[in-house]
């Protein structure tokens, strides 16, 4: 059921040197500790919009300590995070070292996205905690464990529809506060959609953060996906198009200059989390594996969207929510042999590790043999040119964004400020 709006809330690792030194422990400022999750790049793209947030509402000096996030450290590049710090890979080793970085840089308070394990272990070190959960309509009772229930404040971003499985686990968070929509605002957001106007000329193709824990190979995605779609496009008559995400070493060159993008003007690269605004709000469309950031922040500026075909659980669920919040079915699914999606939604009620193991099973043997690549390209690319032309027409591309609003980085942030008072000052 929709879930309505909330009202604003009330051993050491060595360390990464990360730009200019802003304060040292001691030196008066408030030390806040910050950390995603290290699936893809949504997490990265909260803590963005959450640490432009405080900057601009602190009324005391903030410096930020960087936990683990290697994979999304280049869409925060712009922010002054004053060091980061790398985490052991086993597990177990990990609250141990974060009681380290705690104690010598002498941790304040923390803001965690979607990472349960950084967050519970944080806590227990004795630092309050803001653990911000962008899709709690994934969690089943198979999930409990993973999920940090007793921090000091659990923001969970509100979400279209909250599926009955999920409700018993929210009940059990201790301090729960539901929040809108975490994402960056870039320039135009907020603004009446514009009238449509033609025709498609330039796009963007947004694949994320690709990478994900226990997936060993992310490259037979972007393999079966990125020629497809820019082939869908030459043929719909766009004649720019960028791509962004961490792609593989060599696929930039390869996608720029391959028979794929003609007679299309093709870029490719990595963009930072504003660089990305920027770019999303002045392409004609977007083609998006449908991370939910990148469709809520797409949604803000009113940019006709279409779904790529999901990588992982939480994407199934953010394209069927898109397609049904804009009225308009802008969704590319795989080919059934693939995987069905159905199947993969009730694998999640043993956790979510289940249902992905399906996924990338399916994704992994398409890419595989020649036969089969090709003819999965082809429904891929037949089935974004159809979605393309059903997109052409006016709809309220804002729809997602508007039902769970855009205020959740403001009111994240005041979470955490409100905690700081409980926190003990620096000497």
């Amino acid at each position: 059921m929709p879930h309505p709006r909330p009202p604003p809330p009330p051993r050491t690792p060595s360390p990464e040197p990360a730009g200019r030194r802003l304060a040292g422990p001691g030196a008066g400022a408030v030390t806040v500790a910050v950390a995603g999750a290290e699936f893809g790049w949504g997490s990265s793209g909260k803590l963005s919009a959450v640490l432009a947030a405080l900057r601009g509402r602190a009324a005391r000096p903030l410096r930020f300590v960087g936990l683990a996030s290697g994979l999304g450290r280049p869409l925060l590049a712009e922010h002054p995070i004053d060091r980061w710090y790398d985490l052991p890979g086993s597990a177990h080793d990990v609250p141990g070292a974060l009681t380290d970085v705690v104690r010598a840089e002498r941790v304040d308070a923390a803001v965690v996205v979607l990472d349960g394990a950084a967050a519970m272990a944080l806590e227990t070190a004795g630092v309050p905690t803001v653990f911000v959960d962008s899709l709690p309509f994934l969690w089943t009772e198979g999930d409990r464990s993973a999920l940090p229930l007793d921090v000091s404040a659990y923001c969970a971003q509100s979400c279209v529809e909250l599926p009955a499985e999920c409700r018993g686990v929210l009940e059990s968070v201790r301090a729960l506060h539901w929040v809108e929509a975490v994402i960056g605002t870039g320039p135009g957001a907020g603004a009446a959609p514009a009238a449509p106007a033609g025709p498609f000329r330039t796009a963007l193709v947004s694949l994320g953060g690709l990478r994900a824990p226990h997936l060993g190979d992310w490259t037979p995605y972007p393999r079966l996906v990125v020629p497809a779609a820019l082939e869908a496009l030459a043929a719909y008559g766009v004649r720019e198009v960028h791509v962004a995400g961490n792609l593989p070493a060599g696929t930039a060159e390869q996608i720029a200059n391959g028979p794929a993008s003609a007679p299309v003007r093709v870029t490719a690269g990595a963009l930072s989390h504003s660089a990305f605004l920027r770019r999303l709000a002045d392409c004609d469309v977007l083609l998006a594996s449908p991370g939910l950031t990148t469709l809520l922040e797409a949604g803000s500026l009113a940019v006709p969207t279409v779904c790529l075909p999901p990588q992982n659980l939480s994407q199934i669920f953010n394209g069927r929510f898109h397609s049904r919040a804009v009225r308009r079915d802008v969704r590319v699914v795989w080919p059934s042999g693939v995987f069905a999606e159905d199947e993969a939604l009730a694998l999640r009620a043993a956790g979510e590790d289940a249902a992905l193991q399906v996924i990338y099973r399916g994704i992994a043997g398409a890419a595989a043999a020649p036969d089969r690549r090709r003819s999965t390209a082809g429904a891929v690319r037949d089935g974004v040119l159809a979605a393309l032309h059903r997109a052409t027409p006016a709809a309220d591309w804002g729809g997602l964004t508007g039902s769970v609003g855009t205020r959740g980085a403001a009111q994240v942030a005041d979470t955490l400020l409100g905690i700081l008072p409980r926190a003990p000052l620096p000497a």
